[in-house]
């Protein structure tokens, strides 16, 4: 029987023999999946915000888990300490939907398309492909992450399910 591990916002978790990670609210957020795929190993990560690099406060650069630029690597060197190849790593993307008007002039104008640059950007930096992606668009996601099979189950209320 496989245990369900819940991934809150700027959070992330490993899982192992059959376990399913999940993270919800992925609206403007990104869920990036890591999975290898000879260890059935699986890393779920719920990054809010593109780089650390563009905040100065000491508290929020604190919060490595919450910037696309910090977290990805915490979690790839998390899923390579519990035996993970680096070179068999693959990822799947979600989320970084345009889920509220443009607005002109703040810092979250253009998030979710800016979260999901900054992602792809760091698995490129990390040489990390990504073999499957459910990201734009204008609403918000479930993500579901087994690690028996890589599978990434995606729910949304009014669009229904499917998965890569």
């Amino acid at each position: 029987m496989s245990n369900t591990i819940t991934i809150g916002i700027a959070d992330f978790n490993v899982a192992k023999d059959a376990d399913i990670l999940v993270t919800y609210a992925l609206g403007s957020c990104v869920g990036i999946c890591l999975y290898d795929p000879v260890l059935k190993l699986a890393g779920l990560s719920h990054i809010m915000l593109p780089s650390v690099k563009e905040f100065t406060d000491p508290k929020a650069a604190a919060q490595t888990a919450k910037y696309a630029d910090t977290a990805i690597e915490l979690l790839m060197k998390k899923m390579l300490s519990m035996g993970a190849g680096k070179i068999r790593l693959r990822a799947k993307i979600a989320g970084g939907a345009q889920m509220f008007a443009p607005v002109n002039n703040t810092s979250l104008a253009g998030i979710g398309e800016r979260n999901v640059l900054a992602v792809k950007k760091e698995l490129a930096r990390l040489s990390i492909p990504i073999v499957a992606e459910d990201t734009g668009k204008n609403y918000g996601r479930t993500l579901y992450l087994t690690s028996a099979d890589g599978v990434m189950r995606i729910k949304s209320v009014n669009k229904g399910e499917w998965q890569y």
